[in-house]
């Protein structure tokens, strides 16, 4: 598969479910890895300005795969919808894994096993 990006969704830095993790070293372990090709991290991708990011990050991208760290997948799905169809993104492209009150290592082998599970 070509290129792989990884979103991490924070829920703006201050929701309890995300303090027991450093988003930093989770995003850096797996860029050391090699598992993702570009990496960012986002405050609150289900705003608005999420939606605009999601769009922009992705028009005439060449990312075929996308993955998302941070609440429910299926939310992120619902949520992340009209944002991936402005960019013209098939959504079968995006997965995504909830990492809500995890500690930094469960957080980086829940996207590890996404990411594998998914070609990676």
């Amino acid at each position: 598969m070509g290129n792989k990006g990884l979103l991490l969704c924070v829920c703006q830095g201050t929701c309890p479910s995300f303090q027991q993790m450093n988003i930093f070293e989770v995003g850096n372990t797996l860029r050391r890895e090699g598992l993702i090709d570009y990496l960012a991290i986002h405050p609150q991708l289900c705003s608005d300005d999420g939606d605009r990011f999601l769009s922009t990050l992705l028009k005439g991208d060449s990312t075929d795969q996308l993955f998302v760290a941070a609440c429910d997948p299926k939310m992120q799905s619902k949520m992340f919808r009209d944002a991936l169809e402005a960019a013209g993104f098939n959504r079968e492209n995006l997965k995504g894994v909830d990492i809500r009150n995890m500690t930094t290592e469960q957080a980086v082998e829940a996207i590890r096993q996404l990411i594998t599970a998914n070609g990676g």
